[in-house]
C-alpha cells in the first residue's frame, strides 16, 4: 500500500525520485522519505505532516547536498507505528549506511526483533519494517555482497513485502525484491528506475518489467539482474504499457476524482471495444479458458473488495438472470478464512481495479489450490492478479489515480455483465435476438451516462441543500441495492460523513429506529419492477421525518410525491442501472466533500491499492 521509487545512475537523483512520490501519493501519504547514497555516505530526510507529506519533503530536501546519482524514496501508509517521522521510510540500519524502504507486513518481526536486538541492533523506529534493515546489515558484516545479503534476509522473514536497499559501501545498486506487494523495473540508457507502480517512472523509463514473488533484482545504471530466492538466474515479465504521461496527470481539471467521474463514458467504450465477432459471438481476447470448459461451470464465486465488491453483487443479477448459473459473491479478505467449497465446475472471478488487492490474490490463490479456475478482472495489464489467473478480462478504463474509485466501477460492471452475456451465449439461455438487444444495450450506456455528467450542477445544488447533514442510509432494492452500498461508499470515503448502504426491504428489520428528522435517505428508484415497492419504504421515511433524496428515471413523476430532492437520470435495461444510477452518486459525494473542505483525491487513513492483509 506504500509507494515506492528508486532510481541509479540519474543526474537528477533527487528530483526524480521527488516527480516519483508525487506520483505515488495515492498509495499512502502519512509519511514520505528518500534517502540519497555515494560512497560512503547516506543522506536521508523524512516527513510527517499527513496529506501533506511529500510536499514538506520537497521542502525539506531544499538543502540536500549535491552529486548523488541513486537514491531511493517512500510514501507510507501506517500499518507498524504511528505516522510519525520516526516510523518514516527509508529506514537505517546501526551504522548508518544502509537504507531500506519496505511495501508489506512483516508477521515475524519481532522475534526477529529479539534476535537482532541480542546480538546488539539498535532500533530506532516501532515498525516491522527496521528489521530488514538489520538484517541486511548483519548479513553485510559477514560478508556478503549486497545482493546476497538481501537474499539472505528474506529466506528468514514471513510476510508479504516489496523492499528496495542501497548500502554506501555499494553505493551504485539497488537491490529489490517482492512477494504479493507489487514492484516494477524501468530501464533507459544509463539509468534504471525502480517503482511500485508504472505511472511513478512513466515519462523516465522506456521499458518496463514487473518483478515477481520471491524474485530479487539488482540494479545498476547500465541495467539490471534477477534471481529467485534460490539464487538461480530468473528473467523478469516485460510489461506492455501504453499509456502516455498525459494519462497520469489531472488533464485540465481540479483534481483526479473530476477528471476520473468525466472519463466514465470513454472507459464504457475502451471496455465494450471491439468484444464481438460479425457472427455475433461475443469474445473476450485475454480468455484462455476454453468453451467448453466455460459452458460446463456449475457454480460461480466472485471474490472482491470494497467498490469491486460492489459491482461483484450487481454482476450477480446478471449471470443468474442470463446465464441462469448459481453465483455467490464473497469479500476476498473472508473467503479463504472459511474454508470454502469447491467443487468441479466452479469458476471463481477475481475482482480488483489494480490487480494488486492483497486479500483477493490471496483468495483466487486459494480457489487455484482448490481446484477452481480463475478468471481476473482488472484494470491493469500484467498485474499480478491478471498473471495468476487462468484468464482475464481487462477493463480498459485507463489509469485511475483519485482513492475513491469510479469509472472502475462502471468498467467493471460492464465487463462482468459482457462476461454474463457471452456464459449465455455458451449455454443458450438466452436467445439470439436477445442477446443482440443486451449488446446493443450495453453499448448505449455510455451516451447515457454521458447526459447524467451533462446535469452535474443539478447534483451538486442538491448537496449544497443538505450541506448541514452527517447522517446519510442509502436504500435499493435488485441491482439498486448494489447501487446504494456503492453511493454510501463513496460518500464515507470522500466526506467523512456517516452512511450506509440497505436493502429498502431491511428498513423494518432495523435501520428504521435510526429514521428521525435531520437524517437523510437516498433511494436508488429507477427499476419499474421495483417502484411500488421503493415507494413505499419513501413513505416509510418520510412518515418518521427522514429528508428524501431519489435517483430517478426522466418520466417517473410519481416520485415527487414522496421525495424532497430528485437526481434526475434516462432509463435504461434493469441490468444496466448501476452504471447510469451510480454517477449523481458520485458527483453528490463529491460536492458533499468539497463543501466540508476535504481532499477528494486522497482520504484519510485510505490508501489506493490495498497491498496488505
Amino acid at each position: 500500500m506504500c509507494g515506492i521509487i528508486g532510481v541509479v545512475g540519474s543526474s537528477d537523483t533527487l528530483a526524480t525520485l521527488l516527480q516519483g512520490l508525487q506520483r505515488l501519493e495515492y498509495r499512502g501519504y502519512d509519511s514520505a522519505g528518500v534517502a540519497l547514497v555515494r560512497p560512503g555516505q547516506t543522506w536521508r530526510a523524512r516527513t510527517a505532516v499527513g496529506t501533506e507529506s511529500v510536499a514538506a519533503l520537497r521542502a525539506e530536501c531544499a538543502s540536500a547536498p549535491s552529486g548523488f546519482r541513486s537514491g531511493i524514496g517512500h510514501t507510507r501508509w501506517a500499518t507498524h507505528g504511528a505516522p510519525e517521522a520516526v516510523n518514516a521510510h527509508p529506514l537505517l540500519d546501526c551504522s548508518g549506511n544502509i537504507a531500506i524502504i519496505h511495501n508489506g507486513i512483516i508477521e515475524n518481526h519481532a522475534e526477529l526483533q529479539e534476535q537482532l536486538e541480542a546480538k546488539g541492533h539498535v532500533f530506532t523506529s516501532v515498525t516491522d519494517s527496521e528489521v530488514l534493515a538489520h538484517l541486511i546489515e548483519d548479513s553485510r558484516i559477514q560478508g556478503l555482497e549486497l545482493m546476497e545479503a538481501v537474499r539472505a534476509s528474506l529466506l528468514v522473514v514471513r510476510g508479504a513485502f516489496a523492499i528496495a536497499a542501497m548500502d554506501a559501501n555499494e553505493p551504485d545498486v539497488i537491490v529489490a525484491a517482492r512477494r504479493i506487494s507489487p514492484l516494477v523495473v524501468g530501464t533507459a540508457p544509463g539509468v534504471t528506475y525502480l517503482a511500485s507502480d508504472v505511472p511513478a517512472i512513466l515519462d523516465r523509463a522506456t521499458a518496463f518489467y514487473a518483478v515477481n514473488d520471491d524474485e530479487i533484482v539488482r540494479l545498476r545504471p547500465e541495467g539490471f539482474r534477477a534471481i529467485d530466492l534460490e539464487g538461480s538466474p530468473v528473467r523478469l515479465h516485460q510489461l506492455s504499457i501504453d499509456w502516455d504521461l498525459e494519462t497520469a496527470e489531472k488533464g485540465g481539471y481540479d483534481d483526479f476524482m473530476t477528471k476520473e467521474i468525466n472519463e466514465q463514458p470513454d472507459a464504457l467504450r475502451s471496455t465494450l471495444m471491439d468484444r464481438r465477432h460479425k457472427d455475433g459471438t461475443i469474445t473476450f481476447d485475454e480468455l484462455r479458458i476454453g468453451d467448453d470448459e466455460l459452458r460446463d461451470v456449475k457454480r460461480v464465486v466472485l471474490v472482491a473488495a470494497g467498490t469491486s465488491h460492489n459491482a461483484a453483487q450487481v454482476a450477480k443479477y446478471a449471470l443468474e438472470r442470463w446465464a441462469r448459473i448459481s453465483v455467490e459473491v464473497d469479500i476476498s479478505s473472508e473467503y479463504r478464512y472459511r474454508d470454502p467449497i469447491v467443487e468441479i465446475g466452479t469458476l471463481v472471478i477475481g475482482v480488483s481495479q489494480s490487480g494488486e488487492t492483497i486479500d483477493t490474490i490471496m483468495a483466487t490463490r486459494e480457489a487455484q489450490y482448490r481446484g477452481a479456475h480463475v478468471i481476473a478482472v482488472s484494470n491493469i495489464v500484467d498485474s499480478s492478479l491478471a498473471r495468476e489467473a487462468d484468464a482475464v478480462i481487462y477493463t480498459r478504463a485507463g489509469l485511475e489515480v483519485s482513492v475513491a474509485s469510479t469509472k472502475a466501477f462502471v468498467a467493471q460492471v460492464a465487463a462482468l455483465e459482457l462476461l454474463a452475456l457471452r456464459l449465455a451465449q455458451l449455454r443458450s439461455t438466452l436467445s439470439p435476438s436477445d442477446i443482440d438487444a443486451l449488446f446493443l444495450g450495453l453499448n448505449a450506456v455510455g451516451s447515457q451516462v454521458a447526459t447524467v455528467l451533462e446535469r452535474r450542477d443539478r447534483f451538486e445544488a442538491v448537496a449544497h441543500e443538505l450541506k448541514g447533514a452527517r447522517d446519510f442510509f442509502f436504500i435499493g432494492r435488485h441491482v439498486g441495492f448494489p447501487t446504494a452500498l456503492e453511493g454510501a461508499l463513496k460518500l464515507k470515503e470522500l466526506s467523512y460523513l456517516h452512511a450506509e448502504g440497505y436493502p429498502a426491504g431491511e428498513l423494518k428489520h432495523g435501520p428504521l429506529a435510526l429514521i428521525e428528522p435531520g437524517v437523510v435517505v437516498v433511494a436508488v428508484a429507477t427499476d419499474p419492477a421495483m417502484h411500488e415497492k421503493i415507494l413505499s419504504n419513501l413513505a416509510e421515511v418520510k412518515a418518521r421525518g427522514a429528508t428524501v433524496v431519489a435517483v430517478a428515471t426522466d418520466d417517473d413523476e410519481s416520485i415527487a410525491a414522496v421525495a424532497d430532492y430528485v437526481l434526475r437520470v434516462p432509463a435504461t435495461e434493469q441490468m444496466f442501472t448501476p452504471m447510469v444510477d451510480i454517477v449523481p452518486l458520485q458527483i453528490f459525494a463529491y460536492a458533499m466533500a468539497r463543501i466540508l473542505g476535504r481532499n477528494v483525491d486522497r482520504p484519510r487513513n485510505l490508501a489506493k491499492t490495498v497491498t496488505v492483509e
